[in-house]
């Protein structure tokens, strides 16, 4: 969410970033919010005044007491007694308009970097660099869940039965190796000096709308009927709530955290071949990393956190790609951001497995966590990563570990999490 004082001083800058994004409907908000924040201040000065003449008045009427003038001092209250219901009035006016501002400030999106792309959507979105040698082998990879199959690893029907589309049960060896990346990811973080945290897996209203966009909103979280309360879509979530109005001490920064959590998404729309099984999901696991700093340090720790993502996916042998997310591509929060992609064999190219956010100081804005610097306040900024989500990388993890005869070789740095196993043999 952007500064009002920026969008009055700036309207023009706000607008082309509105048009950057390819959102021109969103444009009249500009002018709106501007005639809005005038009414506003306009309303709180009034306000002010009159505040100060009661103040004043009611000194008045003492000293009018204290001579015995009772009759002037009627008077006087009359005029105080009629400037308090106009008082009453505009405080009410005050809160009215307030809220309309807030609800079209959390709709203008945020100013974007000006190194990101522009472009419409994740079809133009920009690919940055390569890490690993995508191979593809000489033999068929089949479809992910015929591979877990195999190992008599998962069970769509059931989930099904149970839960409807969109579930699985993991099984045996599958399972195993789905808790093994989640141990791995975690402790891989931890060796790179962030604190593991479990965060809540419910939040509620008021941190929703101070995390992600009204769109985002609507198209991801599943709310506990009859509750203010919401399941998380990701432990971002959760762990930028945890610092809502707060003030935090400046010497304490950065905050680099790491969280676990299962994540619950509705997943609306028909989705093609390749996502089904367990690509696209309701329900699953995520490894992710949090970052709050100084604003001068976030650029740094967005280079660090996708960095991490590559070298861990890197540590298991999988080929990966970082794409550069164009404007249009960019949730409105967002300052900048880039997917990771891991190879697949199967499809001879690249999937998302990953996103690095930047949110500039838009969360800490809505949330207000604020940093207490020397002397001053200041609002922090907000970045977010995945480390792993097991059933995307399980896919990616599957695809480029399997040989030819329907082994999956484990890779030296998982195989402690796997009880030292080397090769994971299928059972039919």
């Amino acid at each position: 969410m952007l500064d009002i004082k920026f969008v009055r001083e700036n309207p023009e800058a706000v607008r082309q970033n509105i048009r950057n994004k390819f959102q021109e409907k969103k444009l009249p908000l500009v002018d709106e919010v501007i005639a809005l924040d005038a009414e506003n201040r306009a309303v709180m000065q009034e306000a002010d005044q009159l505040r100060g003449n009661r103040n004043k008045l009611s000194k008045q009427i003492g000293g009018l007491m204290a001579k015995g003038q009772k009759e002037e001092a009627e008077a006087v209250k009359k005029q105080v007694s009629e400037q308090s219901a106009r008082l009453a009035e505009l405080e009410q006016k005050e809160t009215e308009l307030a809220e309309k501002i807030r609800t079209i400030m959390m709709t203008i999106p945020n100013i974007i970097d000006p190194s990101v792309p522009i472009g419409k959507d994740d079809s133009e979105n920009v690919e940055i660099e390569r890490f690993g040698e995508p191979v593809v082998p000489d033999f068929e990879i089949p479809y992910h869940t015929e591979i877990m199959e195999s190992f008599n690893g998962i069970d769509l029907d059931s989930a099904r039965r149970v839960a409807g589309n969109g579930f699985y049960y993991l099984m045996g060896d599958i399972a195993r190796l789905h808790s093994a990346v989640i141990s791995y990811a975690r402790d891989f973080m931890i060796n790179r000096g962030f604190t593991y945290v479990v965060p809540p897996f419910m939040i509620r209203s008021d941190v929703v709308t101070g995390v992600m966009s009204f769109a985002e909103m609507d198209a991801m979280m599943y709310k506990i009927e009859g509750e203010d309360l919401y399941l998380i879509g990701t432990s971002e979530h959760s762990m930028i709530g945890k610092f809502i109005d707060q003030i935090v001490p400046e010497e304490e920064l950065p905050y680099t955290l790491t969280s676990y959590s299962p994540c619950f998404r509705k997943e609306k729309g028909a989705h093609g071949l390749e996502e089904r099984g367990v690509y696209r999901i309701h329900q699953f696991e995520k490894q992710e990393m949090i970052v709050v700093c100084r604003p001068e340090d976030s650029k740094i720790w967005y280079d660090k956190l996708w960095q991490n993502t590559v070298d861990l996916f890197r540590s298991l042998d999988i080929p990966v790609r970082t794409l550069e997310c164009c404007s249009g591509d960019l949730a409105d929060l967002k300052v900048k951001s880039c997917d990771v992609e891991a190879w697949s064999p199967r499809q001879k190219k690249y999937f998302e497995v990953g996103s690095c956010s930047n949110l500039g100081d838009a969360q800490a804005r809505r949330l207000k966590i604020r940093v207490q610097g020397d002397g001053k306040k200041y609002l922090a900024h907000t970045l977010n990563n995945t480390v792993v989500a097991p059933p995307r990388m399980l896919i990616a993890f599957l695809e480029n570990n399997l040989q030819a005869d329907g082994t999956v070789k484990i890779p030296a740095a998982l195989r402690p999490y796997m009880g030292g196993t080397e090769i994971l043999v299928p059972k039919k």
